[in-house]
């Protein structure tokens, strides 16, 4: 392919499409795209890397309690203990590799997910559109561009029209930028070049087409961009919270430390017997192994959310989507199957089924003859067919927005071609839908405009009707209403349909065009029926606390009636008059009651755009709570939403799927895009994407979200108590004036080994049973509770016991210091093993035995696993001659091994008490 001769915005529109061998309207052959593919390679930007890794190693030791530990090592080096200092220093390393280790996973794992959502782009090649992953884009493939889409490469533009792109990515400037065709200097500054659309540029408005001038790294954003890759950052509030306690910790371990120092050498005790019991405190007291749970703990909650399709761009919202309180949800192929269909038809005063217009069906006059047909259904249909940018698929079926593909079925199944209808009336130009105008509009061969829209923005624009013989008439906007809420009542999403004729001379439609005086033709009404999982998955959000209300743009009647289908809404159960009306509704709405037979009806709480618009901000923050349903809503005022119910404290879980939804979904707590329907603008604004579209995987989401900050909840409950233990028997051995119960080495093993094998099972922890049937938790709830603080100086105050008693009593029975401490921390971990089935779903499952046998411990293998390696690794604690040497511990028989083993029952009844005191079973 010969490269250009000068840059592309300094070329015409022709000398473009000869330099780079490609046609402007069929774009490249395929075997041409495939032999370019080769040559020029994929049209991806080289990952360059981000931080290094070895410097993201040394990160790991940026914690100031392991900074404490480094320290300690030092000074045991230094004063000729390098054994001590030794494993010291062992056991931040091991930390600081499991944190670097699962940070790595985590960083690949949300940048592979992110990745995992393709972006198509509409291509022509060899005279027909498709659709294909950007990254088999090529120099010289034609690409159409429409609002919401993200430029996949640098593109010269062939043909615009209201074409506006957001360049801030590359210039810096907020504003959208309006675009043409025109050629400039070849030393126009880039936000200059009218005729470029640049890869990573967004389309804000409008449609158009370009060539593809460059690909991957030659792009302008590969060329200036010094960081080609998202940096994935793994700081979230959560975390946050934990550095500060690790702060506020360290000073208070420090204290104790230097307490338990001054009060040995008070007691006449040697220095350095001192410092290596406040050593052993602050050791003891240190929870060395808790920032490798934390990040672990995130990264197994980011694997199992994209498991249920829900795949996080941003890592804090694992931890929002615990706390979401309402969830504001769009209806179409969210809630519901996104599979429309047209159900009925109202033209020329008449509303009739899809059927009843089946060439089969039509029926026969008295005579014998042929129905006189209505005109204006007949042209209803046609508008339906050629107001539209559905079109065949390239293999089979049909592509584009579902409620355009069920109007193209609607139209075959009259018996309408769709070939033949774009013969006779050729499409000229058009003004694409956008959700501020509400409706789209097409320009014909001969001078016919047609319009379809939402039923206000149709009518306001039409001043006559087509009666059922095709002549016009005046509007008869009470008939045509009244039609609308049949439709609306049986849960149809309602489009209208207008004609108009434009000066023959007209070439290019513009909105003034289509302002007044155009001919209403009539309605389609189409059914998209709820998704069954989006039924429960609602009812288990409420069941949760968590409010769930439906923002659309559709009919406020089409958006009641769905949501009493889905369960949206407050139960109620009428009388008198109002059974009566029910009862007339039965009649005339045979469909909707046959959906409203199989759930409970509901009471449902509607407002439109109009009536929202109104209202002041303070007014709308008033309503929040009572309304259910925001119909006709606009893009701008689903920000205004979001803003009210923050405003009243909620926590707020938005959808969206629109280049005007981006404001709302940063907005959000949590934004969720969708990531099969949705456009690329959405997405980038997402802290969530949902693979499927659908409403179960928002609860599923939230559910997780749940679940990561339950478990860490278990995982501090279990921790803590270990090092508040260790530490308090030093002190006390301090105090007392008794030798140290446990030393630092036998102190570390403690938390780094046997705790950290026993702990991080509780990261495996499955889903609770009773975890959606809880009120949200605050965002501001503290790491630790008052409930989490008794429970931890309970469990503390039994593991001092233990720990100080076992070693008291081998001490004197046996006479020997080693075997007391091994006792000691011996009987403490067998404790906590009993401890660890307690706070984990181990407890339920070992209750299911009888009925389920082992199966139930299947449900929960995580914690039984983490049991049998603590049980292998005490063993070589004590058993082994390498660990007797290494950290002074001694061989036990087996009625030591069975005197260790009694702190087991003593703890069933401590379990129990902070069981009481926190409960933790299914919490938020």
């Amino acid at each position: 392919m010969p490269l250009l001769t000068v840059p592309a915005h300094a070329l015409t529109t022709e000398q473009v499409e000869s330099e780079l061998g490609s046609d402007g309207s069929t774009g490249l052959p395929e075997a041409e795209a495939q032999r370019r593919l080769l040559a020029h390679g994929p049209n991806r930007l080289t990952d360059r890397g981000g931080t290094p890794g070895w410097w993201k190693f040394l990160l790991q030791f940026n914690n100031p309690l392991l900074i404490t530990l480094l320290v300690v090592g030092a000074i045991k080096a230094l004063l000729g203990h390098p054994r001590d200092a030794l494993v010291i220093w062992s056991v931040t390393v091991i930390n600081a590799v499991i944190g670097f280790v699962q940070e790595s996973k985590a960083e690949n794992a949300i940048a592979a997910l992110a990745q995992s959502v393709r972006t198509e782009v509409e291509v022509v090649r060899g005279g027909t559109p498709q659709r294909l992953a950007s990254e088999q884009l090529v120099p010289g493939d034609l690409v159409l561009l429409e609002a919401g889409a993200r430029v996949p490469a640098d593109l010269r533009l062939l043909a615009g029209r209201h074409l506006q792109l957001d360049e801030s990515a590359l210039t810096g400037e907020s504003v959208a930028v309006s675009k043409g065709t025109k050629a400039v200097e070849v030393s126009a500054l880039l936000a200059e070049r009218i005729g470029m659309a640049y890869a990573g540029s967004f389309v804000t408005a409008g449609q158009g087409k370009g060539l593809v001038v460059a690909t991957g790294d030659a792009t302008e954003v590969g060329r200036i961009s010094t960081s080609l890759q998202d940096q994935v950052d793994l700081t979230t509030p959560l975390t946050r919270k934990f550095s500060r306690f690790s702060r506020t910790l360290l000073k208070v371990i420090l204290l104790l430390a230097g307490l338990t120092f001054l009060v040995g050498l008070a007691r006449g005790r040697g220095a350095e017997e001192m410092f290596d019991g406040a050593v052993a405190l602050a050791v003891g007291a240190i929870p060395e192994e808790l920032p490798a749970i934390v990040t672990i703990t995130l990264a197994i909650g980011v694997n199992r959310m994209a498991r249920r399709r829900a795949i996080i761009r941003k890592l804090p919202a694992v931890e929002t989507l615990g706390s979401t309180t309402v969830i504001c949800t769009d209806k179409t192929g969210t809630l519901t199957q996104n599979r429309m269909t047209v159900q009925h038809l109202y033209g020329g005063g008449v509303l009739v089924a899809i059927e009843d217009l089946w060439p089969a069906n039509r029926r026969a006059t008295a005579n014998g003859g042929a129905e006189q047909p209505n005109v204006a259904l007949q042209e209803t249909v046609l508008a339906g067919l050629l107001c539209n940018d559905a079109r065949p698929g390239k293999r089979e079926g049909l592509v584009g927005d579902p409620t355009e593909t069920a109007l193209l079925v609607a139209a075959r199944s009259v018996g309408l071609d769709r070939q033949n209808a774009l013969d006779r009336h050729p499409r000229r130009d058009a003004i694409p839908f956008a959700s501020e105008q509400q409706y789209m509009a097409t320009l014909h061969g001969s001078a016919r405009i047609l319009i379809k829209g939402s039923v206000e923005a149709v009518l306001q624009r039409c001043s006559r009707q087509l009666d059922a013989g095709g002549q016009p008439e005046p509007l008869q906007r009470e008939a045509i209403e009244a039609a609308v809420a049949v439709m609306a009542r049986r849960g149809e999403r309602v489009l209208a349909f207008a004609i108009g004729q434009a000066d023959p001379a007209t070439h290019q439609l513009e909105p003034h065009h289509v302002a007044t005086d155009l001919d209403f033709l009539g309605l389609q009404g189409m059914l998209d029926p709820p998704r069954p999982e989006a039924i429960s998955a609602v009812a288990a959000c409420q069941a949760a606390g968590i409010q769930v209300k439906m923002i659309t743009g559709d009919h406020v009647e089409t958006a009641r009636a769905i949501a009493r289908q889905i369960g949206i809404g407050r139960p109620f159960r009428p009388s008198g008059a109002a059974k009566q009306a029910d009862a007339a509704t039965e009649q005339a709405d045979a469909t909707a009651e046959q959906t409203d037979a199989t759930a409970e009806r509901m009471e449902v709480a509607a407002i439109d755009g109009r009536e929202l618009a109104a209202l002041t901000p303070d007014a709308i923050a008033e309503l929040m709570d009572r309304i259910d349903v925001f119909a006709r809503v606009a893009p701008d005022q689903k920000l205004a939403l979001v803003q009210a119910l923050q405003a009243n404290g909620e926590v707020v879980a938005m959808t969206g799927d629109g280049v005007n939804d981006a404001p709302a979904l940063k907005q959000a707590d949590i934004g969720i895009a969708m990531g099969k329907g949705g456009t690329e603008v959405a997405r980038q604004a997402a802290d969530m994407l949902l693979t499927d579209d659908n409403f179960a995987t928002i609860e599923a989401a939230v559910e997780e979200g749940r679940t990561v900050y339950l478990n860490l909840r278990k995982t501090l409950a279990f921790v803590l108590p270990v090092n508040g233990g260790a530490s308090m028997t030093i002190l006390l051995g301090a105090v007392l004036g008794t030798p140290l119960p446990v030393t630092a080495l036998q102190v570390l093993w403690l938390n780094m080994i046997c705790s950290l094998t026993m702990s991080i099972a509780l990261a495996f922890e499955p889903i609770a049973p009773a975890l959606m049937q809880q009120e949200p938790r605050s965002p501001d709830q503290p790491l630790l509770t008052a409930g989490l603080i008794r429970r931890l100086l309970v469990v503390s105050l039994f593991n001092w016991a233990v720990i100080f008693g076992l070693f008291l009593w081998s001490l004197e029975r046996y006479g020997d210091l080693a075997l007391a401490r091994t006792m000691a921390v011996q009987g403490l971990v067998l404790a906590h093993l009993v401890y660890l089935a307690s706070i984990s779903q181990l407890r339920r499952a070992l209750f299911s035995l009888p009925r389920l046998g082992w199966r139930a411990l299947t449900a929960v293998p995580a914690v039984p696993l983490g049991m049998a390696g603590t049980l292998a690794v005490q063993w070589i604690f004590s058993q082994t001659a390498l660990m007797n040497r290494l950290i002074g511990t001694a061989p036990l028989n087996l009625e030591q091994l069975a005197l260790c083993a009694l702190p087991m029952l003593l703890m069933l009844p401590v379990a129990w008490l902070g069981e009481q005191l926190d409960p933790t079973d299914g919490r938020p």
